[in-house]
């Protein structure tokens, strides 16, 4: 979690200008809230970071009072927001029951332990309290995946998690009939380096993007080969499989109460 924590500190200043895809997810999680009502006193943007996020949910809840949370100091610094928290989304310093909205884009897949991040979320969350998020699904960067894969058997781009598998861990947190959903959306580069470099700008650089002279010259080149079979109409593409979720708190008493019928049984 440091080496993510420093990327993205490294990236800050520069963020938005290479963060086109963060921007239009963001937009479209947000427009979700059109469709989906809850109330809406106290709403945590959780991984805020620079505030794509954060900038349109004070549009849309001008009298909600509005937290930014990051882990990334830099990030948070350059987020608008008044009310900012630098902090681990695993240890939340937020009461019990003391959030109504819980909004996170493009965040979770950077947490390895969902189970512990469900469960701190639920616990913040009020009773009848949402949370709204998109991460990536496992296809993401596969073109970038399946040219790494012909070099070697190393793990050289982040792996993300199933969205069957983020409704599970919600359910066991105690959430409410998760609504899944997913899309795929294609950026296109004129060259691999282009593609790498827009990576390492938003601080999200793939596990094995290493110097050339570290992971050998060699290669390298044998991967932007095999990438280039992917090109079409004079372009690279680049996949993301974006999820969206969201779920609402069932009453905290009564799932309790479930739980101790579970063990006693």
């Amino acid at each position: 979690m440091s080496q993510v924590r420093t990327a993205f500190n490294k990236a800050s200043n520069d963020y938005e200008d290479h963060a086109f895809l963060q921007k239009e997810v963001a937009t479209r999680l947000d427009r979700k809230l059109n469709i989906i009502s809850s109330n809406s006193a106290v709403i945590l943007d959780l991984g805020a970071g620079t505030g794509l996020l954060s900038q349109q949910l004070e549009i849309r809840f001008p009298d909600s009072k509005i937290i930014a949370l990051d882990f990334a100091q830099n990030s948070l610094k350059n987020n608008k927001l008044a009310n900012k928290i630098c902090a681990n989304a695993n240890h939340l310093p937020l009461a019990d029951n003391s959030v109504d909205i819980v909004i996170s884009s493009l965040m979770m897949q950077w947490c390895p332990d969902l189970k512990q991040l469900f469960s701190e979320i639920h616990r913040v969350l009020k009773n009848d309290g949402l949370i709204l998020f998109s991460t990536f699904g496992p296809d993401t960067l596969k073109e970038l995946k399946k040219s790494w894969s012909v070099v070697d058997n190393e793990v050289h781009v982040n792996t993300f998690t199933d969205m069957h598998d983020i409704g599970d861990q919600m359910l066991g947190a105690g959430f409410q009939s998760p609504v899944m959903e997913m899309e795929t959306l294609t950026l296109t580069y004129q060259t691999v380096t282009d593609l790498l470099r827009d990576l390492k700008a938003i601080g999200a650089q793939s596990v094995g993007n290493r110097s050339k002279s570290l992971m050998g010259k060699n290669k390298f080149k044998l991967m932007v080969e095999m990438y280039e079979s992917f090109r079409k109409d004079d372009k690279l593409p680049a996949t993301y499989e974006v999820v969206y979720g969201h779920a609402w708190v069932r009453p905290k008493a009564s799932f309790k109460a479930q739980k101790i019928e579970l063990n006693n049984s």
